[in-house]
């Protein structure tokens, strides 16, 4: 007879479908006696959540534990400590680089808590400011199971946080996009300043306010390797407050040498760059026939619409750009058209490779026209910080055109295809333009924050 033994009979030790029972061990559970009184507690006795989040302009994630404390609570001005999270405050348990889930994390050191509670006592405002761009908040279909799990990951490790420390009141600002609130661009600091009513001049104390962020970009050292990037000493460096790394903070060792890939200030003083009343434009630049073709070759954010604008437009050159008309065939066509009614053509496209710089050279020879080229110097990460300047402040006069951010690729790309261009490639010559800033003292400003 087959099927399960009788009740009480004792399996005998060759029967081999029943299973011997397992052994006894004792689980540790991770239910409170809180959180079962509190399941048990009627709604409308509850405590209320500690911890709340909500989203701004789509990509910002901002949560809060505790009452929020405004500075109309608060006498005098608010000293502001600011974190970054991911190995800052706290590291992965497991010692992978990324956490593998919520419950993966350990504080980055065991003195890490209790510095904090002692900032909060000292009168401190103490808020995370991260970027998180492993994040999406906007429900993409395709990727929505991975998405919502990232994030439920995510607010369930930073609630975990918050909840051990349990300081009255922690804000959290996670940047998830690639727009004003990543760092090093200020746009997480400017929001906590509106959460606490600290926007006015003298609301923050800015000189006793600092950030602490491992993006230091520092050298490597025997034993530590170097930084992955700059961007948290960039970010403090925009506030105007100081910065510190968690080695210098909570372990009190001496700075480390640290380097930037790009610094605008001191670009500003190259050689070249400073006085310059005019962006890119080589003062000798004049059209030579009455119609003809201007290809130009760069990098996005080299300065190539820039330097139409204010130097082949006044010429009566007609504008190009692939950009807007969204196709090659279709600026052929159009090049071609304008040549046809006697108007000389300015390409503004990267043409970055022989091969793509063939098509408007044959349509120079079909059209019996001379071709000129303007080769853009600008090197990447001055294009990337252009790039960004310009997409980040829509609706100032350093973004006519309304263009948004590119992605990294834009410039990646350009480059692993970009070949200098020749003359024996059939250009009647080649003119060689260094960027040089150009704009109000406002502007330049504005330009000599960092921005990627």
């Amino acid at each position: 007879m087959t099927g399960r033994p009788t009740l009480g009979k004792r399996p005998s030790s060759h029967d081999k479908r029943v299973s011997p029972p397992p052994s006894k061990r004792r689980q540790q559970s991770t239910t409170t006696s809180k959180a079962v009184a509190n399941f048990f507690t009627p709604a409308s006795k509850k405590e209320p959540e500690k911890m709340a989040w909500r989203v701004v302009n789509e990509t910002l994630l901002i949560g809060r534990y505790g009452a929020l404390q405004t500075a109309k609570a608060i006498k005098g001005k608010r000293k502001v400590a600011a974190f970054d999270f991911d190995s800052t405050l706290i590291t992965s348990a497991s010692g992978k680089r990324f956490g593998r889930d919520a419950t993966d994390w350990k504080w980055w050191h065991g003195s890490v808590p209790g510095k904090l509670r002692s900032l909060y006592e000292d009168g401190y405002l103490v808020a995370v400011l991260s970027n998180q761009g492993g994040i999406s908040l906007k429900g993409d279909p395709k990727t929505v199971k991975s998405d919502q799990k990232r994030l439920a990951d995510f607010k369930a490790k930073v609630d975990a946080v918050l909840a051990q420390l349990d300081l009255p009141c922690v804000s959290v600002y996670a940047a998830t996009g690639r727009d004003q609130y990543r760092k090093p661009r200020a746009g997480m600091w400017h929001e906590l300043l509106e959460d606490y009513d600290l926007e006015a001049a003298d609301a923050a104390d800015v000189a006793a306010s600092f950030f602490v962020g491992d993006a230091g970009g520092r050298d490597a050292v025997p034993g530590m390797s170097k930084d992955h990037s700059c961007v948290d000493r960039d970010l403090a460096a925009n506030i105007g407050i100081s910065f510190r790394t968690p080695e210098e903070f909570f372990l009190e060792e001496d700075a480390r040498p640290f380097v930037r890939t790009f610094e605008p200030t001191a670009y500003l003083h190259d050689e070249g760059a400073v006085k310059s009343t005019s962006a890119n434009v080589p003062t000798s630049f004049t059209k030579t026939s009455p119609v003809e073709i201007v290809l130009f070759c760069g990098s996005p954010g080299a300065g190539k619409s820039s330097f139409y604008w204010n130097n082949l437009q006044p010429l009566s050159y007609s504008r190009v750009n692939q950009d807007i008309l969204k196709t090659r065939d279709k600026c052929l066509q159009s090049a071609a058209a304008l040549l046809d009614e006697g108007t000389s053509v300015v390409v503004d496209n990267t043409n970055a490779d022989p091969e793509t710089r063939q098509h408007w050279i044959a349509l120079a020879k079909k059209k019996n026209v001379p071709i000129r080229c303007v080769l853009f110097t600008a090197p990447a990460k001055l294009c990337e910080h252009n790039d960004a300047v310009r997409a980040l402040n829509i609706g100032s006069d350093t973004n006519p055109e309304q263009r948004t951010i590119l992605p990294k690729l834009a410039f990646t790309g350009f480059a692993s295809r970009y070949r200098e261009p020749k003359l024996s490639e059939g250009f009647q010559d080649i003119a060689k333009v260094d960027f040089r800033f150009e704009g109000t003292e406002a502007q330049k400003e504005l330009w000599s924050r960092y921005w990627v």
